[in-house]
This record gives C-alpha cells, structure tokens and sequence, in this order.
C-alpha cells in the first residue's frame, strides 16, 4: 500500500465551515449511505463520520485519523488517501457496501470552490470508470452494473401491480416489465436475481411505515442490492413521453409503442431517467433502445436458491471452483464473463432454444482443435467491446482506442476462418447461423475503417507504444517526424558510445529505454550497476528491480528535445486525431451487435471447455418439453464438490418420476450427504437449462419453471428476525411461489423450534407440496418419523437414505461396544430408511466427556419412541387415525395413571432396584388392571 499522504489545506476554517454546510444539508436529505470524499489532485481526503468510515474499513484503525482545525474549537476529523488506496476503497465501497460515493474537487485543486464534480452508486458507474480501471469497475463479481426502478400499487385484497424500468448504465437500452405479485414479491425477486441488481430505486417513505414498501426493501436486502430512496414526483410520469421520444432510436413518437401503456413501468423509467442524468447529455438522444422483459421465459429463482446452488462467488470463497460461476467461468473476455453471470441468472423455458445452445456446446466438445484455437489464438485478444464503444459515444475515445477497434477488425477472419473449417454439417450449419455469418457481415462492415485506420495510423509506432498518426500523412508533421528520427539516431550512437565507455554490451546489459518518468534513458542491469558508481558523468535516476536507470549530459538534453518535438507533433496531429476518432465513432452499433456475438461464443466455448476438462467429462443432457418427462441422472456428481482438492466424489443415481417418486425424503446422518445430494440435482437442473452439459454418465430431465430452495437459513438478531423465522419467511415464499412444474429443495426444516412443532410443520408442508401443489421435491430431514408420508402416499413420496457403517469392523461384540465411536460414512444413497440417529456419535467422534456421552445415550434411549415401519417391510398398527377419540382420551388416562404408580414404586426410599426388576413391577401392574387391559389403544401399542 502506497504511504499515506500528509493533510494539507490551504484555508483550514474555510473548509471546515464548508464541509459542516454541505454535510448538514444532506442530513436532512435522509443520505446517510453517502460516502464523500475530496479530490486534492494527487491525493484525496474525507472528513467526519465519514473519515472514521473509511479509517476502519480501509486502514482498519482510527490511529490514522488527524483533526483538522484546532481541537479545542471542535477540529475536523480527517484521513488522506493516496490515489492506489482511494481506488481500491472505492471498489469496496460500490461493490462490497452497497454505498453511494460523492467525489468533491475545487478549480485549484488544494482548496478554493468546492463542488461535486462525480457521483457513483453501485448501479451507476459511468463517471469513475476510470478510476476503477479495467478490473475494479468493469468486471468485479462478473456483473454488469444493472439498475433497476420499481414503483408498485397494492389495495387491500388485491394482488399486487409491479412496475420496473430497468438499466446498465455502460448500454444504451432501458427495459421494463410490468406483472402482478403475491404478498411476498416473489415475482419481483425472480426478476431481480434474473437480472442480477446491483441498485434498487424506491419511493421515499420518510416514516418507514408503507409495509409494501418494507418488503421490497427486504428483498433487496436479502439480496444485497443497494436501495436508493427518491421522491414520489420522481416516478410521474408527466414528461416520460416527451423524454423517450428524444432518447429512443425509433423516429415514431414514444406515445405509439406499446410499452408506453405499462404505466407503473413508465413512473420507473421517469425516476431512473431522472436518477442517471441521461437527459442531460445531448449525446444520448436517439441512441437509446426500449424493450420489453417477459418475466415467464426464464427459469425463476429466490434468493435462498442463489445461495443453496453457490451460483455467484461468496465473499469468503477461497477457490474459483467453489461456485457454479467460478468453475464455469473460463471465458477469455469481460463481455464473455458477465453474459456468462447472466445466463446463470437466466435459465431458459424454451426446449428448442436449449437444444440450440447444447447443439453449439457439442460442436466445440467434439473438435478439440477448433476450441483451444478459439479460447488461445481468437478471444484472448479482444478487448471489452461495451466499454469501448461507450467511450466512443461519451467522446472520450482517444487514437489508442481506434487502433484497438482496428485490432478487432483484423482479427475477425481469423475467427471465420477458424469456423468455416468444420467440415462435420451437424455442427457446421448451427455454428454458421449463430457465429461464421454474423461474424463475416461484421468483418466486411469493419472493412473500410481498417483501410482508415492503415492510410492514417503509424501502426509501426505501435511497437513503442505511441499512438500517432502516420507523418506522411501531413506536411508539418512529416518534417517533425524527420526531426525526431535524426533524434532517435543521435540516441543510439550515444547509447554505443555509453556501451563502449562502460564495457558492457549493447541491448543485452545496457538498454536504450523510454521510462514512463525519467523519458528516455539507460538501463543496467542491477548486478552490472557498479561500474557507473563513482564515475561523474552517469547521474543515476533511480533503482527498480529491473535494474538502475542512469543518464548523461548529452542524453539529457536530446531527451529534453525529443520531449519537445514530440509535443509539437502532438499538438500538430490533435485535429487530425479527432476526425480518425469521429470516423470510428460511426462503428459503435457494429461494435455492439459484435460484442454480444462474441461473448455469446465465448460463453459457449467456456461451457464446451469445462465439459471436456472436468474430472469426468459431462454429458449432453436429454431435455423433455415442458410438463412432461421426468428427471433421472445416472452416476450424478456435484460440479463444485468434485474439483475440490483430496475428494474422490461418490456418485449417485437420481429418479424423479411423476406419480412415483416425486417426492424424495432423504434420512442419514449427518456429513452424510444428504445436503450435497440436494443440492447437486438443483445445480444439475439450472446447468441443463442453461445449455451446459452435465456432470453424470447419462441425464434426461424435464424443464422446471423454478428452483426454490429452503435451507440452512440463519438469524438476522440486528433486524429482529430469529432462525426460525427466516426458516418460516423462507418456507411461506415457497408455498406461495411454487406451480406444479417447480423443483423445491428442503434441507432440515423445523430444526429451529420444538421437536413436536418442527415435526408438525415439517409434515405439514410436506404433505402440501405432495397433495396440493404436486411438483418435485427434494426434503432431507433427521425427523425419521416424516418417512411414514411415503406409506400414506406411496404414488409421490420415496423415501431414500445415506449409507453409514457403525463399528470397528471386526466381529467381536466386546470389541465392538468398546469402539462405539467408530461411524464410517459412505456417501452412498440408497432407497429406504435411515433407522437410527448418530448424533451421539458424533459427538463421541469429537471426544465429548464418557460421563456427557453416556447420559445422553441413557436419555435418547427413554425418549426413543419410533420404530420406523418401512424398515421392517410392513405396515405399521399403530395409526391414532383407526381409534375414536373417546378411546384415545381413555387409553392416555389409563396408561398416565399406571405409569404414575409405577414410577411411585421404583423410587420408593430404601429400594435399589435393578433394570429387570423394575421391567417386573411394571408388569405386574399392567396385569392387575382388566381396564388397561381391555383398551384398544393399549392393545395396538403391545403389538408394536
């Protein structure tokens, strides 16, 4: 990290007065999620609350904070940031906080009128692009920075309106979707996951008392999108046709198209059009694309599926390969990157556009060739195509961004050449209709700006890293550049000379280099430097590890010369510049319709890759139409959990059969299995729908409209809601969102309330989705009692178990009670039941007390009251349901009196009774009472 730089302000009072203005006013603008930090040309400093904020969260103490002003009058506290520590503050600001950013600057830099002169948020990252550099802004957590603006209309007992207009503020397109929701918003959920948010615009609502609103707000949060408040007059939508009209490309009149009428949808595109300040760049008039999002043609995820399936990279995780994008992510370009996020978030629907996708895949999986010629020659050398063309229409392209444009164009051939070459027509005719004939058009629409740039640019000044236009080209800038050879020349006779004098040879041990600092000088290398040590006509520059960089008199000032010169030409090219840049800028619709093409290759040859290159290769799933069909995996393998180091993955077979085993309930202990088991048909379902192949032996599935997931759910103790009732939230959208086509994926409910609620509920929700909304799912569950829902409903329930061996594997009983704590895990599912807990081994495993293990052993043993019936192979007796209630009301009387007098008996004082001998009292008290004896209850329960 860079040192800190010293705090320095010209008019200390000044500032202070200014900063004290400025911070109050927002206070009372409800802006508390602001960051504003000061420009001071090669360092930046931020004051009050928010220097303390950035002291921990940047430098991690407070000892680095300095009080501007004098303390005894209320001094200011302050932090500086140098420029490296400011860009990286700001990544984690926008990307890991979710907070707004203000960069304050002044005419001279050090002090004088202040005013904001860039402003960010994670949904709006145009003005500090720069800033944030090619990796920080453009490709963090493989998103583009989408934002999204909702204005939603709820009556009582009615279903909700929703209106969104939605935005990445690099692409010059709005989208906006208007629906009805449920009381939980999760139709808004799906679409902000599908979208993948990064901001979220609301209405203000100054009392936080709107409770719709207080749900939006909380899916977002439980997203990890920032919210924005605006005022309600931002969503009118008074001007919005006047406004598109002059942003659309379209010529009609905004008030003809058919989106127009989604008026929720417009109030939205009024408060994000407002929020980006798009109005106020003429350069966006007529540029912008407005388009309708069908919430129904993309597979629907929640939240809690996002983070069941490890779809995204977590803050905390160490490997690529820990989550799905990580470990399909061998995209070789930025635009390939973030579509590949996207359609992670974006499942398809449509059977034909999946067998597309899975058709394109195998052409790349079958010709090794074709891929690593694609992936190694081809796509590593584009560049962020979005990007650039937005520096084109934002007018800050230079003649370095033609000449990258030019290096696209040239290599477009390349890439038809690549894929004209298949000769297999199964393959050659779907690559030709999605790459080689958008790729040829491309190129031949690029043909005149590579002639441009060829007649104009010096591309052979390239191999120093000038960007110049060709001398030849202008008469004044032909006699400079004449000049700066003679220049050049003299250079190298002088770096001879050095070489000759010093003994040491030319462009092996002594370079001729254009420092980035010092301009033009020499170079030795660090074990060689001695000999200019103590020699007074070689002044050192500076020690670098690739060695020290030196200089002389007459270098000097042929450096000083050359700089001059090269200004002049500079100057003199400028306008010539500026039309090469015009001209280029004319390509920007080519270059955008070229990058999606791209990054949609990419993609493809990304999937195709890690198909081949797994520890077992995937394959080609067998997609059903919708409705129809079932799931069966054969040998199925979770992609993530397989590539982690020292693991040899158990495979395991998955049948999802309508009206057969739709219903799977998945008993075992724990470390077992069964939540990877889970877990891995979810991420198998997404990866097919998506156009990946898959990581089995064979797989044949039918197209879920949505993954809804309900596991591991944790407190949230700061916003008042405790595990159990994140597990009940989690559960409520579930039942509420799921159809018959869904997938819904349940590990452990119930575990945070009692064992009787927690069975009841666990039950109850089961025997729903079974019953009433009929779709597939997946529950693992140590409730052993839940496995009697696949004897009541034996057309839908199965009931399936993770293998685990107890014992120390010798067949001695002496031997075997002495090493109870010997618990082999398999991994291994099986159909049946898991007929006993192995909790207290575990616990034995991690050397609990003997005294706590054998109380606990003592205590499951008196509570043990279920004997499961499928692991006996017949039908369990005893079923409350066959009795009236009188009876059962009279069997628990009965049995609470005998078993009252049987315990008054064995405690009596004087009395130390054995285990048979306490076995005898109670028989003999069962005996003696013809009542007991004669109840039905009673007599179902000696049967068991």
């Amino acid at each position: 990290m860079s040192s800190r730089p010293d705090l320095k302000v010209d008019d200390e009072v000044g500032f202070i007065r200014f900063y004290r203005s400025i911070s109050s006013s927002s206070d009372n603008d409800n802006n508390n999620e602001t960051i504003r930090v000061f420009d001071r040309g090669d360092w930046y400093s931020a004051h009050g609350a928010e220097a303390e904020f950035i002291a921990r969260t940047v430098y991690k103490t407070t000892s680095v904070i300095r009080n501007l002003g004098r303390s005894d009058t209320g001094g200011l506290p302050s932090v500086t940031m140098s420029v490296t520590v400011f860009r990286n503050f700001l990544r984690e600001a926008l990307f890991r906080l979710n907070r707004r950013v203000e960069i304050w600057g002044s005419a001279s830099g050090r002090g004088g009128q202040w005013k904001l002169i860039k402003q960010a948020s994670p949904g709006n990252l145009q003005d500090v692009e720069e800033e944030l550099g090619s990796v920080g802004g453009l490709n963090i957590e493989a998103g583009a920075p989408i934002i999204l603006a909702v204005k939603i209309s709820a009556k009582a007992g009615e279903a909700r309106s929703v209106g969104v207009c939605f935005a990445d503020a690099s692409v010059r397109e709005l989208g906006v979707s208007e629906f009805l929701d449920n009381d939980v918003y999760s139709n808004l959920e799906s679409l902000v996951i599908q979208l993948g948010v990064k901001e979220c615009l609301v209405q203000m609502d100054a009392g936080r008392k709107d409770v719709e609103l207080g749900k939006v707000r909380n899916i977002m949060d439980s997203c990890g999108i920032a919210v924005s408040e605006r005022q309600s007059g931002d969503f009118g939508v008074r001007d919005i046709e006047q406004d598109l009209t002059r942003l659309l490309r379209d010529e009609r009149s905004a008030g003809t198209l058919p989106q127009t009428e989604l008026k929720l949808a417009m109030g939205s595109a009024a408060a994000l059009i407002k929020y980006l300040g798009v109005m106020t760049d003429p350069s966006n008039f007529g540029q912008y694309r407005l388009y309708q999002h069908d919430l129904s043609q993309f597979m629907k995820l929640d939240s809690s599926a996002l983070r069941a399936l490890n779809l995204m990279p977590g803050p905390r995780d160490g490997s690529k390969s820990m989550s799905l994008f990580g470990l399909l992510n061998h995209c070789k370009t930025p635009v390939g990157s973030r579509l590949l996020a996207q359609w992670l978030k974006q499942p398809l629907m449509d059977k034909d556009e999946i067998e597309k996708r899975q058709q394109l895949v195998e052409s790349f999986v079958m010709d090794t060739e074709l891929r690593q010629t694609m992936q190694e020659e081809h796509l590593r050398s584009i560049p962020d195509l979005y990007r650039l063309a937005k520096r084109f229409q934002r007018k800050q392209a230079t003649l370095e961004d033609v000449v990258r444009v030019y290096q696209v164009a040239i290599r477009l051939p390349g890439f038809v050449a690549s894929l004209e070459n298949v000769m297999d027509e199964q393959y050659q005719t779907p690559l030709e209709a999605e790459y080689t004939s958008k790729l040829r058009s491309h190129s031949d629409n690029l043909a005149k700006l590579e002639e441009m740039v060829e007649t104009t640019v010096d591309l052979d000044a390239l191999e120093n890293h000038e960007f110049i236009i060709k001398p030849e080209f202008d008469e004044s800038l032909r006699i400079i550049r004449k000049k700066l050879d003679k220049l050049r020349h003299d250079m190298d006779s002088e770096h001879r000379r050095v070489g000759r004098d010093l003994d040491q040879e030319v462009d092996k041990k002594l370079f001729l280099e254009n420092h980035r600092v010092h301009g033009w000088c020499f170079r030795l290398t660090r074990n060689e430097a001695g000999c200019i040590r103590n020699k007074r006509e070689y002044q050192e520059c500076s020690t670098q590890k690739n060695g020290v960089y030196f200089t002389t008199s007459t270098m000097q000032a042929l450096r000083r010369e050359h700089d001059q010169l090269s200004s002049n030409y500079n100057r003199t090219q400028t306008g010539l510049v500026s039309e090469v840049v015009g001209v280029a800028a004319s390509y920007c619709p080519v270059l955008e319709q070229l990058a999606g093409v791209l990054a949609h290759l990419d993609v493809i040859v990304s999937f195709a890759h890690c198909a081949v290159h797994a520890p077992t290769p995937y394959v080609r799933p067998r997609i059903h139409p919708r409705g129809t069909g079932n799931t069966i995996l054969k040998e199925a393998r979770h992609p993530c959990m397989e590539m982690q180091d020292d693991i040899s993955f158990i495979t395991n077979d998955v049948s999802l059969i309508r009206d057969e085993s739709s219903f799977l309930i998945i008993t075992g202990p724990n470390m077992g299995g069964k939540s990877t088991y889970i877990r891995q048909i979810g991420v198998i379902a997404l990866m097919a729908q998506t156009g990946c192949f898959v990581p089995c032996s064979e797989a044949e599935l039918t197209i879920f409209d949505c993954i809804l997931a309900r596991v591991g759910a944790s407190d949230s103790q700061l916003k008042g809601v405790s595990t159990f009732m994140a597990e009940m939230l989690e559960t409520s959208n579930i039942l509420k969102s799921a159809t018959s086509e869904s997938l819904i994926i349940i590990d452990e409910l119930g575990r945070g309330t009692s064992t009787y609620d927690g069975f009841g509920l666990a039950w109850a929700i089961s025997e729903h989705i079974v019953t009433e909304i009929r779709c597939f799912g997946l529950f693992a569950t140590h409730f052993h009692e839940l496995t009697a829902l696949a004897d009541r409903y034996p057309k839908s329930a199965k009931n399936l178990h993770v293998v685990a061996f107890i014992g120390d594997g010798t067949g001695d009983e002496e031997s075997k009670d002495s090493k109870r704590d010997q618990v082999t895990l398999l991994y291994r599912v099986e159909p049946g039941i898991c007929d006993q807990s192995f909790g207290i081994h575990v616990a034995e495993l991690v050397r609990f007390p003997e005294k706590v293990v054998n109380m606990a052993r003592q205590k499951a043993d008196e509570l043990e009251d279920f004997t499961s019936s499928g692991a006996q192979g017949q039908e369990s007796n005893m079923t409350l349901d066959k009795y009236s209630q009188e009876e059962v009301e009279e069997g628990s009387a009965l049995l609470k009196d005998m078993l009252l007098k049987w315990k008054e008996a064995i405690e009596a004082p004087g009395k130390d009774l054995t285990v048979e001998e306490k076995r005898q009292i109670m028989r003999d008290l069962v005996n003696s009472d013809p009542k007991l004896q004669a109840n039905k209850v009673f007599q179902g329960i000696k049967a068991l």
